[in-house]
């Protein structure tokens, strides 16, 4: 057996350290080193031993959560999960958390927090365990590996390049959970405004999609928008799946667009990778390019081996640089990946992919 995640928990509320210990303790693959009421007496007990996980509040005395984080993850980069009130106060806050490293984030109620550990317990849980599997390193270096340098930060407006057929009649997928927000911004970050549409799913908790995809259109030379219903899919633009609905890739007439419904859940998420990859292999077949990135589980293998059979290009990101080797090594070892590439190299080969001649097909 192997032994025990050492979790921290560092929250000034001492209902929710006594809470959260209990039901963390209660389970044998879980141990609470300790607990503390602010980030300056974690640091002494970090010093004595030091945590496989942190459960990390933002609001404390004497020093907030986000500072914290970003000192743990500049000098001794560990798995964070945020667990604050803060977060129902706007989305803002869980996007800097992420942007620092966190891996990822649970919304406090501000009242009941008993029942609230309670009836959550199973996701506090599964969120410490999958923090554990990490490799928080990667968190730290990933915004610094892209070796594609693309032209000048301008953002050209995407009008006008739906023109060019090339464009198009190409679409770009990508997916990714856990690590996956800064995988992405890495990605494009590197990639010039002139390419095929890009339709992705990131898992996040509600109300934060639409945050993030503000936060990456500032951030790159692309438009990046949170999906609508039946959106035309434009070259140059981004479209993210809102959190909480499926989003499928579907023909208008000649262009894309997608199908943003609540729908099922598929492969425990909503969006799901499976249903957006699967959607795209039936309808941009050897038009399409599929990535999977960084996540727990499996979401996404399976739609990466249908786009794989329906002739797309398919890439899955390679141990070396994901922060979670899950999502992409299942697609992996179910025969779905044409390549496997390291993160730093992803924007280079999508920007070679857009650039060949265009497969035309009935």
């Amino acid at each position: 057996m192997p032994p025990p995640i050492k979790v921290l928990i560092v929250d000034d509320s001492i209902l929710v350290r006594e809470t959260a210990s209990q039901i963390l303790s209660g389970h044998p693959d879980i141990m609470v080193m300790d607990t503390a009421i602010d980030p300056i007496f974690a640091m002494e007990t970090m010093l004595k031993t030091w945590p496989d996980v942190i459960v990390l509040d933002i609001q404390m005395p004497r020093m907030d959560g986000l500072t914290f984080l970003r000192k743990i993850m500049a000098e001794h980069p560990t798995p964070v999960v945020i667990c604050s009130t803060l977060l129902g106060n706007g989305p803002q806050v869980g996007i800097d958390a992420l942007a620092a490293g966190a891996v990822s984030l649970i919304t406090k109620p501000k009242l009941g927090v008993r029942h609230f550990f309670e009836d959550e317990s199973d996701n506090i849980l599964a969120a410490v365990r999958a923090a554990a599997r990490t490799n928080p390193n990667r968190l730290r270096q990933i915004a610094k590996q892209s070796s594609f340098t693309g032209p000048p930060l301008t953002k050209p407006s995407p009008a006008g390049l739906g023109t060019n057929p090339s464009l198009a009649r190409r679409v770009i997928a990508l997916g990714a959970s856990t690590g996956g927000t800064q995988a992405l911004e890495s990605v494009l970050k590197a990639l010039p405004v002139e390419l095929p549409g890009i339709v992705i799913v990131q898992h996040m908790p509600l109300g934060f999609t639409k945050k993030f995809a503000d936060h990456l259109s500032q951030d790159t030379r692309l438009v990046v928008r949170e999906a609508e219903h039946k959106q035309t899919v434009e070259p140059g633009l981004v479209l993210i799946a809102p959190a909480g609905r499926q989003m499928r890739l579907m023909q208008n007439t000649l262009h894309y667009c997608v199908e943003v419904v609540e729908g099922p859940v598929i492969n425990r998420h909503r969006p799901s990778v499976d249903c957006l990859f699967s959607s795209v292999a039936k309808t941009a077949r050897q038009n399409a390019m599929g990535v999977l990135m960084t996540g727990m589980g499996d979401d996404g293998a399976l739609g990466m081996k249908e786009m794989f059979d329906s002739g797309a290009t398919t890439i899955a990101e390679s141990e070396e640089t994901c922060v979670v080797f899950g999502m992409p090594r299942v697609a992996i070892l179910r025969g779905g990946a044409r390549e496997v590439l390291p993160l730093y190299k992803i924007a280079e080969r999508i920007v070679q992919w857009a650039r060949q001649p265009l497969v035309c097909y009935q």
